[in-house]
């Protein structure tokens, strides 16, 4: 067996074992736990205090003194913690996690000066990097709410460029040398998909809206195949630690998928992988021809595509219905036109894939809910599991077509408490009631899954099952939870994080419960997330994290 042990900040140790097949290793019963998970018959939930698994596989989960027949079987003590399925983070962006990591940080800072100095003291320490890039920033949280400028970037005296990503990822606010080797000037118009904001005299701020930003990103040198290799180390030691176990990586480059077909190799895949490719690159033809990807250990499955219908809220390029409440000319962006997105809709349909896309806005909703309508009378597909990442804004004359089209919601619980303070300005109350709309879709019967969307946002788990249930900040804010009426239970929350992350994948067979025959993903955890206080959910602490019968993280 190789291990190999990593020692962490505040003495976390990560132990990444690499998914070997351990044929030769006897059974384990891990006893003194207080164990939950849900079954796949009927999504309930069943309690049990002693799991038995062997080969990486669970054979029996029990409560009392019936584990007598497994008495040979090495015991590990629980230590009276409570256990759950391995979570499922089901929409997230890994090398976008690990990079963030490896970049300026911007998240939570409060205004733009201050974002500013942050650079400045990047550059300083980084002196060999040919451009300065980072992400987090986010103008809601700053005083004056204003988009920032290039003029605060240019006078650091950073020669360098400089490109920071919003921290929804659609909006980057670049230098004056960044803007100049894009060769973006008074003349450069607008591309599709995108917008370059303007000044009064008609001068490029410095801010980019969406296809925008690929003026000047594809000026940047590429990643490397070490660099991006190295970037998902630290993501992946950072996800192990939060108790996620699989991930469904939402825009899957051909870099990441070379890096992930060497890991499952060289058996060097921490965690569960999901890929959805991106459907934006240039490679779209020759990956639907080479067909799925799967991996018999379950480490890798690639079988779907990411698109994009529009932006995002918080940088106003949400597509919506009607203008915004705060910026009457403006409807939003759509990234992909409506014909070309039928066409790839069905396009990749026909090939098996199933198709996961990007939608905000009512508009970038009800564009893909018709395309996928069309396509399923032209090529079928509809048992494909076909999925709506976000499902943020939905008209709501548009939620009952998510059953008829047999769509899943793939949601972000997070959001809506992050958003809550910009959405009513966005939209208006009316708008709000099919918005962030999560009990609406499940009392319909639509499957929802759960994910963060990191680096956008923090990729803890226990923050997004939190929101699901209070629908309030981590300061327990506003009292009694914003649109309260659209709360889920701490049982749904916590199946829309396990078993309907794996139904989401079509790995609802080998993944997200603890049932017999399915993987020994489980995590131990340090209070009860569905009897405890729910307000302080999304403090719990992730005490050891096991992949397939063995620890991956230990606290």
């Amino acid at each position: 067996m190789t291990v190999r042990i990593k020692y962490l900040p505040a003495t976390v140790v990560l132990v990444s074992l690499f998914f070997i097949n351990n044929s030769f290793a006897s059974c384990k019963i891990i006893t003194n736990i207080k164990g939950n998970t849900p079954i796949a018959i009927d999504k309930e939930l069943v309690s049990f205090e002693w799991l038995v698994f062997d080969e990486g596989k669970v054979l029996q989960t029990g409560s009392g003194s019936n584990k007598s027949k497994f008495a040979h079987c090495g015991n590990i003590d629980g230590n009276g913690a409570f256990l759950l399925p391995g979570l499922i983070d089901a929409h997230g962006h890994v090398s976008g996690l690990g990079n963030e990591m490896l970049r300026v940080k911007l998240r939570g800072i409060i205004s733009e000066s201050l974002a500013v100095a942050q650079v400045k003291q990047f550059a300083s320490k980084n002196l060999k990097s040919q451009w300065i890039l980072g992400r987090g920033w986010n103008q809601v949280l700053w005083l004056n709410k204003q988009f920032p400028n290039k003029k605060s970037l240019d006078s650091t005296g950073i020669q360098r460029p400089i490109v920071l990503r919003r921290v929804d990822g659609h909006a980057a606010w670049v230098n004056s040398r960044a803007l100049e080797i894009a060769g973006i000037n008074d003349k450069t118009l607008d591309p599709p998909g995108g917008k370059i904001e303007r000044d009064h005299k008609g001068e490029a701020t410095g801010l980019l809206i969406d296809n925008a930003i690929d003026l000047v990103e594809n000026k940047m040198p590429p990643t490397s195949f070490l660099e991006q290799d190295y970037a998902f180390d630290k993501a992946f030691e950072h996800l192990l630690s939060l108790g996620i176990t699989s991930v469904h990586d939402a825009g899957v480059t051909q870099l990441d998928l070379d890096i992930y077909n060497a890991r499952v190799k060289e058996n060097r895949m921490p965690l569960r992988i999901y890929g959805m490719l991106n459907g934006a690159g240039n490679n779209l033809n020759i990956w639907l021809e080479n067909g799925i990807i799967e991996d018999k250990l379950d480490r890798l499955l690639i079988r779907s595509v990411k698109l994009y219908s529009d932006g995002a809220l918080g940088s106003r390029g949400a597509a919506l219905l009607k203008p915004y409440t705060d910026d009457v000319d403006n409807k939003g962006l759509l990234l992909t036109q409506p014909k070309e997105m039928d066409r790839l809709v069905e396009k990749i349909l026909s090939k098996g894939f199933q198709v996961n896309v990007h939608a905000i806005g009512d508009r970038g909703n009800r564009l893909v809910l018709d395309a996928f309508e069309k396509a399923y009378k032209k090529v079928g597909g509809r048992s494909l599991r076909n999925r709506i990442e976000h499902s943020q804004i939905v008209a709501l004359s548009d939620i009952p077509r998510f059953i008829d089209l047999d769509m899943i919601a793939s949601i972000q619980p997070v959001f809506a408490t992050s958003d809550k303070n910009m959405a009513g300005d966005r939209l208006g109350d009316e708008r709000l009631k099919g918005a962030y709309a999560w009990n609406k879709f499940l009392q319909q019967g639509t499957v929802i899954s759960s994910g963060s969307d990191f680096p956008v946002e923090l990729a803890n788990p226990f923050h997004g099952l939190h929101a699901a249930i209070t629908r309030q900040d981590r300061n327990n804010q506003p009292e009694g939870g914003w649109l309260p009426s659209e709360k889920i239970t701490p049982t749904q929350a916590l199946i829309s994080f396990t078993l309907n992350g794996a139904y989401a994948a079509h790995q609802e067979k080998t993944l997200g419960s603890l049932e017999k025959g399915k993987w020994a993903d489980f995590i131990l955890v340090n209070q009860d997330v569905l009897k405890g206080d729910a307000k302080e959910i999304w403090k719990t602490k992730v005490l050891q994290t096991w992949i397939a019968g063995e620890v991956v993280y230990k606290r």
